[in-house]
């Protein structure tokens, strides 16, 4: 089990394999197809973003948040499916500069090359979880794009202490664990044969 705290840097990344439990302290941000596009749109046209992704983590989620007289409160932050924003994710990595990804289920072949070639790592984190995660943010820092994108799509930029667990699926290496145990599992029934 690994504990790191964002902004993540190239070698935090590169001590992470496939496998690897990790939890993260420090600021993350929500962020979705929608929220990608329009990320990606505003870098495109010289936009500056309401705050710098670099060594962030990206986590694939829609919360389900109330206001409060003190401010936002989130309820429950479960993972989202991943492999939707496969379309976008590379690209997003290489403009944002982020260092991770958190979501369910996996990611393909583009969200692999972009880890390697950015030193960035994409990790799962329990589905049917999301009130277990929300217990792990202790603050809602601000929103973005709320307005326009609506609660689910919007950005939320989150303190969080000890966000987890979450097990590495790709590493900034290239090693997938899903691709691992499809072999683990093609061999084994090779063998029965």
């Amino acid at each position: 089990m690994l504990e790191l705290r964002t902004p993540l840097k190239e070698e935090d990344v590169e001590k992470l394999s496939a496998g690897d439990v990790v939890y993260l302290s420090g600021t993350i941000f929500t962020s979705r197809d929608r929220t990608q596009l329009k990320i990606i749109e505003m870098i495109k046209k010289g936009l500056s973003l309401p705050i710098s992704l670099a060594g962030l983590v990206e986590y694939h989620a829609g919360p389900v948040i109330k206001k409060t007289e003190k401010g936002w409160a989130i309820l429950s932050v479960g993972p989202t499916t991943s492999f939707r924003m496969e379309k976008y994710e590379a690209e997003f990595i290489e403009l944002t500069n982020i260092k991770g990804i958190v979501g369910k289920g996996g990611m393909g072949k583009l969200t692999v090359e972009a880890c390697k070639k950015n030193k960035a790592f994409y990790g799962i984190y329990p589905g049917g979880a999301g009130a277990l995660a929300a217990k792990s943010i202790k603050q809602v820092k601000d929103n973005y794009f709320l307005e326009e994108l609506g609660v689910p799509e919007a950005m939320w930029v989150l303190e969080v202490e000890k966000f987890g667990p979450i097990v590495v699926a790709i590493d900034s290496f290239g090693n997938n664990l899903y691709d691992q145990i499809k072999r683990k599992i093609a061999e084994e029934n090779k063998n029965e044969k």
